[in-house]
């Protein structure tokens, strides 16, 4: 996208790519973002963020991975924890050992 954008921008399963002529005053919530241009607002992305060279982002990010290429501009806080980012929970199998036995389980 590129101009001028006020609000919220929710694309939970798809790829935002900001423009380098463009303004973004949003939160943004996306599978993964792309900035060349200019975002006032907090990212969460389930996947990547990538900040190329012409990008300014003044807000908080979320987000599992983060590429920030030489020049870019970030000011605010980043999060990469697991928690930072909606995962689909994993259900592991029951254990003899947490019935009381002495069985091991491989994860690997």
């Amino acid at each position: 996208m590129d101009g001028v954008v006020e609000g919220t921008i929710s694309l939970p399963e798809n790829r935002l790519t900001v423009g380098p002529n463009a303004h973004v005053h949003a939160d943004v919530d996306a599978r993964d973002v792309v900035i060349f241009g200019s975002v006032e607002g907090n990212l969460h992305a389930t996947g990547r963020v990538e900040l190329r060279e012409s990008a300014m982002v003044q807000g908080d990010i979320f987000a599992s991975r983060l590429s920030i290429e030489e020049n870019a501009s970030i000011r605010g806080k980043i999060d990469m924890s697991a928690t930072a980012v909606s995962v689909p929970a994993v259900r592991l199998p029951e254990t003899h050992a947490a019935a009381g036995n002495d069985a091991a389980m491989d994860l690997s």
